[in-house]
């Protein structure tokens, strides 16, 4: 049964297309394929490179010799057609001479092109390479420094090929880099690349989730899809480049990675491989690792792609060797050792400007200050002096010139205008940020908002499959059970119809019956028994007999014989064809059995003459009446099927208007989570801001205090005496 329409088509499975690659002369219609041979297994089956969503064969064509791998589709794929369409145009238009390396396989999109059973399906025929994967090429090479680094600047190079031609690959991983026999990188499958002519529609993939970062969602197609994979390669070969160890040390043998994975970046605080390479003692090891974590949670569009942040070979400086600094991280976020790398991106000035004081601590004694630095000489003064003079002096009348003086002092520096301006900028300074959030804290905020959302979308993505799914296995079980019904009420249809013969046949002999059963109660009507009687009935008996109703040979039916215990004698009682029972006097058991004698024998005589078949006018009848019952069946049978069409065009329209309510609903969660990666990507752009305001407020408030512990009563006591 074809797809019901708006359904998705389903796609045969790799076991489907390995059993139909065996004969390539039966399944290809293209001159290239058609007579392949494939590659096989021991068992002697086509291999086959199994994916998400497609299955790749290695085929060697019989008309040119030449080696193809075919990938043959498992799974729908939106737009499948166009989408090829536009990435080969775009590959097409580049020029050699422009890219780094050979690193675009040429490929042709072909539709129809292969028989699965009774359908054909698409298949992509792409340029067969004699290369190896990345991660294969470092198990066999991860011990030469210069090789690896080499190639972690071939990859640098191909990342700003697809930038400069506005392409992403969309998922840059393991798998898709190959490295040829000259060391170049050669890029495969195409399926979620993203070429211009391709913007505003959806990705069909997310890409390997040990490349990509936490924050890419479903709606996320455009130029920023490599930007965060192109980071995580980068940093693998040059910190294996630096320390080879990190490769058997980080890596596992057949491993889905190369040096960190998905758990890595969702919890970078946890991570050992992340902990390990940031930790590092080479600064461009841990300075990288560090802008990986820095960008585990921010949005694609925001991350600096690889291209404008490390220069060309041969620059001034290169973002792999970095100053010796060792340089914290800036106010934006980004390890020190990017600084001057970095495109400069606005951060909105604090709200608050600190109050500048003059340098130093205290200037320019006013006279209030003179005062106090007079008072102070003269209490000392006077307390030696009674000392000297063995004066008597109560503790009450020392302390109180000395609480004068000291309170004096205090509201003198209270005064003070340095002072003043100091506590003044402070408390403004400590109100301002504490109206902040701390940017840890609002960092893990946004992180565990942006973990909730993609978990929450990630299961809006999956389900949607399956709630499509679940509305075509409703759909199909509505027409089994149609049809199911239907075949049952045929068959109890066909049934009646077939009985109708026998039925017919039935009536005929039962109507033939009761018009001979009618002749024989007719003719015994006129069998009197007077006027022929049997033996031994004489004309005494024959009016007994008439006074009970026995008249005619129709007037009873036969004679049940009965003890006289009186006379020890057998009599008999007659039996009346209304069923009651007469006993005549002088009719004993003899001549009852005469009387039936004579009965059986008239009704012989009468059955003799009886018909033997119906008039054409009695059959003509029956026969209508069943003909008139075929028809009604015919009719009962047409209406059944007008029926079951009529619930197949409901579960039709059931179908199609679930999947149109289900396409709605996608979209319009789909804006909304676009919206939300809107309000996300808002949301560091503030918290950048914040941060940066964060920290200029924090550091003036640290100099604030630093001010204010320079003008401290002692400072204040030698700017009394000193002038400063």
């Amino acid at each position: 049964m074809s797809s019901p329409a708006g359904s998705q088509r389903s796609f045969p499975s790799g076991a489907d297309y390995s059993e139909a690659l065996q004969n390539t002369q039966l399944c290809f219609q293209h001159p290239e394929l058609k007579g392949a041979r494939p590659e096989v297994t021991k068992l002697g089956l086509p291999r086959a490179i199994s994916g998400a969503f497609a299955s790749v064969f290695s085929l060697t064509s019989a008309a040119s010799g030449r080696r193809y791998a075919v990938k043959c589709f498992t799974r729908h794929v939106p737009d499948q057609e166009r989408r090829y369409e536009a990435i080969s145009t775009r590959l097409a238009g580049l020029e050699p001479a422009e890219l780094s390396q050979p690193w675009n396989l040429g490929f042709e999109y072909l539709p129809d092109a292969i028989s699965v059973g009774r359908e054909r399906y698409p298949v992509l025929k792409m340029e067969w390479t004699e290369a190896v994967t990345l991660s294969s090429w470092l198990d066999d090479n991860h011990t030469d420094r210069f090789a690896v680094e080499h190639l972690a600047d071939r990859f640098e190079a191909l990342v700003r090929d697809l930038a400069a031609h506005e392409i992403a690959h969309g998922d840059l991983q393991h798998g898709n880099l190959l490295v040829a026999n000259d060391d170049t990188l050669r890029l495969v499958d195409y399926d979620g690349m993203y070429v211009p002519s391709l913007a505003g529609m959806r990705g069909t993939e997310r890409g390997h989730r040990n490349y990509q970062s936490p924050m890419r969602g479903n709606d996320d197609f455009g130029l920023a899809l490599d930007h965060f994979s192109a980071w995580v390669i980068y940093l693998s070969l040059k910190a294996i480049a630096i320390d080879p160890a990190l490769w058997s040390r980080l890596h596992e043998p057949s491993g889905e990675f190369l040096l960190l994975t998905e758990e890595d970046f969702k919890s970078p605080g946890g991570s050992g491989r992340l902990q390990t390479l940031l930790a590092h003692s080479d600064q461009t090891v841990s300075g990288l690792a560090d802008q990986v974590r820095s960008m585990a949670y921010q949005p694609l569009d925001l991350l600096p792609p690889l291209a404008q942040v490390v220069p060309r070979q041969g620059a001034a400086t290169s973002a792999a060797q970095p100053s010796g600094t060792g340089a914290p991280p800036n106010a934006g976020g980004l390890p020190g050792w990017m600084n001057g790398h970095m495109p400069s991106q606005p951060v909105s000035p604090p709200t608050v400007v600190p109050l500048e004081a003059p340098p130093g601590g205290f200037h320019t004694r006013t006279w209030l200050d003179s005062a106090v630095a007079v008072l102070w000489p003269l209490l000392l003064v006077a307390a030696v002096a009674g000392v000297v003079s063995g004066a008597a002096a109560t503790p009450v009348g020392l302390s109180l010139p000395a609480v004068v003086c000291l309170g004096l002092t205090v509201f003198a520096r209270g005064r003070r205008p340095e002072l003043m301006q100091a506590q003044a900028a402070l408390t403004k300074l400590t109100s301002e940020l504490a109206q902040f959030e701390e940017p840890a804290k609002a960092a893990e905020n946004l992180r565990k908002d942006r973990a909730k959302f993609d978990a929450e979308d990630a299961k809006r993505t999956a389900e949607h499959p399956r709630n499509y799914d679940k509305l075509t296995t409703q759909f199909q079980n509505e027409l089994k059970e149609a049809e199911k019904r239907r075949a049952s009420k045929q068959r109890d249809i066909d049934k009646s119809i077939r009985g109708l013969a026998e039925e017919q046949q039935k009536f005929l002999s039962r109507a033939l019956a009761d018009k001979q059963a009618a002749y024989l109660l007719d003719g015994l009507r006129r069998r009197p028994i007077a006027q022929n009687p049997p033996h031994g009935i004489g004309e005494k008996l024959t009016r007994r007999l008439a006074d009970e109703g026995i008249r005619t040979a129709a007037d009873f039916k036969g004679y049940r014989p009965v003890m006289n215990a009186t006379y020890n004698s057998t009599g008999a009682v007659l039996l009346l064809s209304s069923g009651r029972e007469v006993s005549v006097h002088g009719i004993g058991e003899a001549k009852a059995r005469a009387l039936d004698a004579w009965r059986r024998s008239q009704i012989a005589s009468v059955q003799a003459g009886q018909p033997t078949a119906l008039q054409a006018r009695e059959r003509q009848s029956i026969e209508q009446s069943i003909a008139q019952r075929r028809s009604q069946l015919e009719d009962q049978r047409k209406n059944l099927e007008s029926g079951t069409e009529a619930l197949r065009s409901s579960a039709q329209k059931k179908l199609e208007e679930g999947q149109a309510r289900l396409t709605r609903e996608n979209k319009i969660a789909g804006d909304r989570a676009r919206r939300q990666r809107q309000e996300f990507s808002r949301r560091v752009g503030e918290l950048q801001d914040k941060s940066a305001q964060y920290g200029v407020l924090e550091t003036a408030v640290q100099a604030a205090r630093l001010r204010q512990r320079q003008l401290s009563y002692a400072r204040y006591l030698h700017f009394l005496y000193v002038g400063r």
